[in-house]
């Protein structure tokens, strides 16, 4: 029986929160792929042909394949994430196809992980649950796994949208001194104010900065940005964590920083390649305290973002802006 519903809308990812898609569902006849990466291209394939819409999760990538296989009635597309590099943008865009994502929705809880990671590294978490498992637990010396302090600070930002002012914010509790920040574009006077926030020059946010947070996309400009000529410039006490991409690293450069104490600690969620192979020389250190790419993961975060990321399909099919286009 075919359904009397205007639209097909495809999920093209098996965890996508049903409570994000129930705005779907009186104008949508919602189309479900059920195989796990990497086995869902084919089912994708099949699958997208007739359909008006996409909810694009996950990593493989929207491309030209995937649009021809959908058909020429096919007029919008949202991703349930801040980044768009699983999408062919000028793809889309030659087909004038409306795309959608949701950084707004993961601010919160990428701007949360940030922090943990900035105190796990700075205070050598890591490190010390190694000593533990080690049985090398120091009880008589007082300077034993000392760590850098936030209170009095220089908080530096490569990067100060949306995640970088929610992190100075989380952070102003902890007695910080001042922000630099280093963005295109100088943010607003008020929340310079707000932040006791400086834009300031690259050099600049790398001499002077004790914690540095980058929160940037990855673009060709900002790919390997931080290698060992930016670490070089950095204090030997400052510590980096990256919530942006692992990309922005250049990790062997960053490695080699840390082994050689040029700079005191690194706290990454994000790193290159995705995932980090177990052995990776990185994790061998004690000075760097990862986690696998889970800033966004959260059970609100997530219903958040499909509920957005429908919201986006649906003006996308009425032909109207989206609520959160990605360009």
């Amino acid at each position: 029986m075919s359904s009397s519903k205007p639209y097909k809308v495809l999920i093209a990812h098996t965890d996508v929160p049903p409570e994000g898609l129930e705005i779907l569902k009186d104008k949508c006849e919602i189309i479900q792929v059920l195989n796990e990466p990497p086995n869902n291209r084919i089912e994708i394939l099949e699958k997208i042909q007739g359909v008006h819409a996409a909810i694009w999760g996950g990593r493989d990538i929207l491309n030209a394949e995937i649009l021809d296989a959908a058909g020429p009635q096919f007029k919008a597309v949202s991703t349930m994430s801040s980044g768009i590099n699983n999408v062919d943008v000028p793809e889309l865009k030659k087909r004038g196809i409306p795309l959608g994502s949701t950084p707004a929705m993961l601010t919160v809880a990428v701007a949360d992980l940030a922090v943990g990671l900035l105190i796990a590294a700075a205070r050598r978490f890591q490190e010390g649950r190694r000593k533990i498992d080690s049985d090398n637990w120091d009880k008589d010396h007082l300077d034993w796994l000392l760590g850098q302090d936030i209170r009095d600070s220089t908080v530096g930002f490569y990067g100060f949208g949306g995640i970088g002012q929610a992190v100075a914010k989380r952070l102003s509790g902890f007695d910080i001194d001042r922000v630099l920040y280093t963005t295109r574009n100088r943010v607003s006077e008020d929340i310079e104010e707000q932040f006791n926030a400086r834009k300031v020059d690259f050099d600049t946010l790398l001499t002077e900065s004790d914690f540095l947070v980058i929160a940037s996309p990855l673009t060709k400009e900002t790919q390997g940005l931080f290698n060992a000529t930016a670490f070089n410039k950095m204090k030997k006490t400052a510590v980096l964590v990256n919530v942006g991409r692992g990309k922005i690293v250049n990790q062997d450069d960053l490695y080699d920083a840390l082994k050689s104490n040029r700079i005191f600690a690194a706290g990454l969620d994000v790193m290159d390649p995705e995932p980090l192979p177990s052995k990776d020389k990185l994790l061998a250190l004690d000075n760097v305290v990862v986690t696998p790419h889970v800033g966004y993961a959260t059970r609100r975060t997530r219903i958040d973002a499909a509920t957005l990321a429908s919201h986006n399909v649906l003006r996308g099919l009425a032909g109207e802006p989206m609520l959160s286009p990605a360009y």
